[in-house]
């Protein structure tokens, strides 16, 4: 009996020894892990040169807060709005039509330090006062500069200080599919808007309805809204490419209505048309001396005329270009400087391609004859 007691004694103790050893070397295992873990989160990704793979390291749940805190979301739209933004104003018709209180507007940006701010003719047209409203929210009162309506464009002016300037790209060199900002205040309501989309085109003409064209525009599908007008279009590099002006949507019949058909003056005719507006507070536009009407191939048709295009002259102004040249009531002008009238080329903008005193040759038709006169060009007078 004392012989197996002590046998079964000395398992007891030898089972316990190995317990012990097991439980220390999970102990201590477990501690290895932890501190390699640690070490593992201390050190970033390492290649291994053995095998090309990754060890990952662990993302701790109390470090996400920080990641997140430090991811950068600027884009170069977010650095071109920024620069051109604080020089985007809202422009406040006080209208002399429609009774007490009417009031109109569209949006403007500033160009020069001196307070000059570019926006449409339309925008202000028929106005008895005019306001700007900066990106601060700041109302001031602005001064008309002048305007010229064949580009629709105006200058005002203000004469508190300017929060920014926004500097005026070579539309020459814009190419369809680079990326077009629209910044503007829609409806009057929406301040400093932002829509972005591409130049679909460059040198796009626009019939105004009025017998002419607004040449060399340039297309977008950013959206353009009513209250844009007057608001720069801007590339990624934060240079104004056009001043927004117009978007056709359809002619409200049952005919297909567009979209994305946004239209803003390129900013090299924005740059020549404002300096002169600058200068001489209008601009300076070629005078022939003479009413007329347009002739189209349905007109020539309905009138038996002998032109498919051209301008009918209905009436000359007596010692005006016209009349010197010797042009008279019924004559139809069919070449203005060498280029003919036709379906891409109206009289009125072939008239407006050139300058005052310039001497430019003029074919018409008189009693079935064509006839080409020189004619120097006169000034048009201001309205």
């Amino acid at each position: 009996m004392i012989t197996t007691k002590r046998t079964t004694i000395a398992v007891l103790l030898v089972i316990a020894v190995v317990i012990a050893a097991l439980l220390g070397a999970l102990v201590g295992g477990g501690a290895a892990y932890a501190a390699v873990s640690r070490s593992v989160a201390a050190r970033p990704a390492q290649v291994l040169p053995q095998t090309g793979g990754v060890v990952p390291r662990p993302v701790l749940a109390e470090s996400a807060p920080e990641v997140l805190r430090t991811v950068d979301v600027r884009t170069a739209v977010t650095d071109a709005v920024a620069k051109v933004g604080p020089a985007v104003v809202t422009v406040i018709n006080n209208l002399s039509t429609g009774g007490p209180g009417s009031k109109a507007s569209g949006s403007g940006v500033i160009i020069s330090k001196d307070g000059y701010i570019v926006t449409n003719n339309h925008v202000v047209r028929d106005n008895q006062s005019l306001e700007v409203i900066l990106r601060n929210g700041k109302t001031v009162s602005a001064q008309l500069v002048g305007t010229d309506a064949f580009v629709d464009l105006a200058v005002l002016r203000v004469s508190e200080p300017v929060p920014a300037v926004a500097e005026l790209g070579n539309s020459d060199a814009l190419k369809p599919g680079e990326t077009a900002i629209a910044i503007g205040s829609p409806l009057g309501q929406f301040q400093n808007t932002v829509t972005v989309g591409v130049v679909s085109a460059t040198g796009r003409n626009v019939d105004t309805g009025n017998g002419y064209q607004m040449e060399g525009m340039v297309q977008t599908d950013a959206a353009i809204n009513p209250g844009n007008s007057g608001g720069p279009l801007v590339n990624l590099a934060g240079q104004v490419i056009g001043i927004n002006t117009l978007a056709l949507r359809g002619d409200g019949s049952s005919g297909p209505v567009a979209e994305g058909l946004g239209f803003a003056i390129a900013s090299n005719t924005v740059k020549a048309v404002s300096n002169q507006l600058i200068a001489l507070g209008y601009v300076a536009r070629p005078f022939l001396g003479i009413q007329w009407q347009p002739i189209t191939p349905d007109a020539a048709q309905a009138y038996n005329l002998p032109a498919k295009w051209g301008a009918y002259v209905t009436q000359v102004t007596e010692q005006s270009p016209a009349a010197t040249a010797g042009l008279r009531e019924g004559d139809i002008i069919t070449d203005l400087g060498g280029q003919a009238i036709d379906e891409e080329h109206s009289f009125i903008n072939l008239l407006l391609s050139h300058k005052p005193g310039e001497t430019v040759s003029l074919t018409y038709l008189r009693d079935g004859q064509s006839r080409t006169v020189q004619v120097k060009l006169g000034e048009r007078p201001r309205s």
